[in-house]
């Protein structure tokens, strides 16, 4: 792998280093532009350009707010395009490094595929941290796409007065396999990967009242590789894949029900939390970036006048490298399960399942 270039590295400063948190305005996947404005700026973006052809080697666009881009190369072969970068969820550096690589490469487990190319995103303040930190967050990226098979070819770089570092990832995918999020068919069952409340814990990190266990948990999900979505991809049964990731889980749900034209009916029951993340939602340790997404969707989710207080926060909770959202035929549900608990994912569970839109209807419900 050949060293990322940077620029006159004897000039950065040796001085001790800020927190990396307290250098950023939001962290992780809380950083994404809310769902509202985004396709406000897509929508204005499609419009400039309708009248572009598009190949027919496009599989995966813009269309239905996918994972990635997928672009067929040849009848065995299509390739995974996506990029994912954004600013500190912690302040250990390798871990920084860590946790945004594993975010960019689930995008393109989350197509079916398996990734083999990365360049690296970096933007650092070089007249506040020293070089060390700097490549302290490179080598957990480095370690990540090692573990993952991924070749780290290089990148770009440039001074930034905010922490930003991720990864352009590229994968292959045979087309035949390749899974879209909008492809869930109507009696599916809903299965999520990894349990959710990684915001709220990147909350509390922030005001120093996050727990080391609580640490430890929250460094152990979001460094964990989705790598399950390469096999789920061609198990029959399986309709449908994307992670669950800054738009939290009602976002995320929300954009396969739209693809698919269904409505999605989540179990509150079912939902698996890390660690302490009740007592610390319930605390007030929400992220901005929570209620931007509420905002974003609300008119399109049910919440069941059932639920705790705190459960649209949440709900709406952005989850920096979080787990996949499968949508399969229940018969296949068991074979998912087993294959989640095999690869070292034992929160894994079903929350609910997939029915037709009624038309006045929400697009996602939680009861």
């Amino acid at each position: 792998m050949q060293d990322l270039p940077h620029s006159k590295p004897d000039a950065l400063p040796t001085h001790p280093n800020p927190r990396l948190t307290s250098l950023s305005h939001g962290g992780g996947c809380g950083c994404k532009i809310a769902p509202a404005v985004l396709q406000d700026i897509l929508r204005r973006t499609q419009t400039s350009t309708a009248s572009l052809p598009i190949p027919k080697e496009l599989l995966v666009g813009l269309e239905t707010s996918d994972d990635a881009a997928v672009y067929q190369l040849n009848e065995h072969q299509a390739l995974v395009a996506t990029t994912d970068f954004f600013m500190p969820i912690v302040d250990d550096p390798f871990e920084f490094g860590r946790i945004a690589a594993t975010n960019a490469l689930s995008d393109v487990y989350a197509m079916g595929g398996q990734p083999i190319l990365a360049l690296a995103i970096v933007a650092m303040p070089v007249n506040t941290l020293d070089a060390q930190t700097i490549a302290d967050i490179l080598r957990g990226g480095q370690s990540v796409c090692q573990d993952a098979g991924v070749v780290l070819a290089g990148g770009h770089t440039i001074d930034c007065v905010e922490p930003i570092y991720g990864l352009v990832a590229l994968g292959l995918v045979e087309p035949q396999y390749l899974k879209k999020n909008s492809h869930a068919q109507v009696g599916d069952c809903l299965i999520l990967g990894k349990p959710l409340g990684v915001g709220v814990m990147s909350a509390a990190l922030k005001k120093n009242q996050l727990s080391p266990a609580a640490y430890r948990h929250m460094i152990a999900a979001t460094t964990q590789l989705n790598r399950p979505g390469s096999v789920l991809a061609k198990m029959p049964g399986v309709h449908a894949l994307t992670d669950v990731t800054g738009f939290g889980l009602l976002g995320h749900a929300l954009e396969m029900a739209k693809g698919s034209e269904v409505q999605l009916l989540l179990n509150w029951d079912s939902i698996a939390l890390l660690p302490e993340v009740e007592a610390l939602i319930q605390a007030g340790h929400v992220t901005g970036a929570s209620a931007r997404n509420w905002a974003s969707y609300a008119e399109h989710v049910a919440l069941s006048k059932d639920l705790p207080a705190w459960a649209q926060d949440l709900l709406s909770d952005p989850q920096t490298s979080g787990g996949l959202l499968v949508s399969c035929a229940p018969e296949q549900a068991k074979a998912v399960l087993s294959l989640f608990q095999t690869t070292g994912f034992h929160d894994a569970t079903v929350i609910g399942h997939v029915q037709a839109k009624p038309s006045q209807g929400t697009w996602v419900g939680v009861h």
